[in-house]
């Protein structure tokens, strides 16, 4: 397997389940992620400009592929809502080769732009 096929995960988070929702249908439409699962219900606090915030936020976890991260990183930070998006990469070390092979097809048929 080439490196830009390793299987990858993006956390990100976002203020509703309904901007989850919206980001992770066009990124998986544009074929930039295969899947994202929305978690709702998390409690961040974070050091913003001086001071503590406390945000009710969602987790979006996505599935790419390492090749597809660049783009995805730019896309995802052009259609999310905040200043400064969490977006963080993490790389998958081993799984069910029929799901990370789903993946792979996802992200490698046509789309994007």
């Amino acid at each position: 397997m080439a490196a830009g096929d390793a299987v990858r995960l993006v956390l990100m988070t976002v203020p509703s389940a309904e901007e989850a929702e919206r980001l992770v249908r066009t990124l998986i439409d544009e074929h930039r992620i295969a899947c994202g699962n929305i978690v709702p219900g998390v409690t961040s606090l974070f050091l913003w400009k001086g001071s503590v915030q406390r945000e009710a936020e969602v987790v979006v976890l996505a599935k790419t592929t390492a090749s597809a991260v660049p783009d995805l990183l730019a896309r995802a930070a052009e259609l999310h809502p905040y200043e400064v998006p969490e977006l963080l990469v993490l790389p998958i070390e081993a799984g069910d080769a029929g799901y990370l092979a789903w993946v792979r097809e996802c992200i490698d048929s046509e789309p994007k732009d």
